[in-house]
């Protein structure tokens, strides 16, 4: 996972002219969730399916989708998502360490 923000620059110099500009990529990504959103609905939800059922493959490729826009947008704006997501863990950790524990609703 390390590599990837790497991985997802050298494609994109490969195979793209450039990034999109920073809005639309957040654009995109907004897309890209809207797609996570619906299968999560049809497969885990109450909605039904239009045409053919989808499977976790679907949902793991339309994730990958999402994760790939996402250090898109991270690259471009210099941020080091390993590091960002590292210390996000440490908050969660710090701060919601037993926040949980006494929530009837996940017993």
């Amino acid at each position: 996972m390390k590599d990837y923000p790497e991985q997802v620059d050298q494609w994109v110099k490969r195979h793209g002219v450039r990034y999109f500009d920073e809005m639309t990529n957040l654009a995109i990504l907004m897309e890209e969730v809207g797609e996570v959103a619906r299968l999560m609905a049809r497969m885990y939800g109450e909605q039904s399916f239009k045409g053919a059922h989808r499977t976790r493959e679907d949902l793991a490729d339309e994730l990958a989708d999402v994760m790939f826009v996402l250090t898109c947008i991270a690259n471009q704006t210099g941020i080091d998502l390993t590091a960002a997501l590292a210390r996000n863990l440490d908050k969660k950790s710090q701060r919601d360490h037993q926040r949980h524990w006494n929530n009837p609703k996940l017993k």
